[in-house]
């Protein structure tokens, strides 16, 4: 019997999609809880300045940076979490393409690819040098050299947090110096 029309292998094949489906389900859910995160830091954070301000009580903005620093680590922890599922959708893209790619006159195509087509978007998006055959999976390095992955140093983790931070601290410290007058 031809490997490819194997029992075995179509039930891999399916176990493999189903699994990945479910792998793409639970990284969406991870960003809306994301986002979930981000608005309600914001709106601590703002309102925290905002009453700072309103109620004449520069103890509140030590509470909006306060609130900025926990809504960061909220999401940076987050963040690690949902990253925590990517190696695994690395795999299965990789296996799939070992198992049933198909050659195709202009290569070889395969599906599922949705990590590695990320991975090899950017360099292909600025036109530089990319990172790899689009479509050739490579699969997860078992160690990045000179790199760990840090979603607290992320850009879009680290801000707005980072600014109610900053915000929060420098008002503070203005009003214990007495810039906005006694309290």
């Amino acid at each position: 019997m031809d490997p490819v029309e194997s029992p075995d292998l179509a039930r891999l094949h399916d176990d493999l999609q189903a699994e990945y489906s479910q792998l793409v389900d639970i990284v969406n859910g991870f960003d809306q809880r994301l986002l979930t995160i981000k608005g309600w830091g914001v709106t601590l954070s703002l309102a925290g300045l905002g009453l700072g301000f309103q109620q004449n009580h520069f103890g509140l903005f030590l509470v909006a940076a306060a609130s900025g620093v926990s809504f960061w680590l909220l999401e940076a922890f987050t963040k690690m979490h949902q990253i925590h599922y990517y190696p695994r959708m690395r795999d299965i893209e990789f296996i799939a393409y070992e198992l049933f790619a198909v050659r195709m006159q202009s290569g070889p195509a395969s599906s599922p690819l949705i990590d590695w087509g990320w991975e090899t978007a950017g360099p292909r998006i600025r036109r530089g040098d990319s990172k790899g055959d689009p479509n050739v999976p490579e699969p997860w390095p078992k160690r990045r050299l000179g790199r760990s992955i840090q979603p607290w140093l992320f850009a879009h983790v680290m801000f707005p947090h980072l600014v109610a931070i900053v915000m929060g601290t420098v008002l503070f410290v203005l009003g214990l110096s007495g810039v906005f007058g006694p309290i």
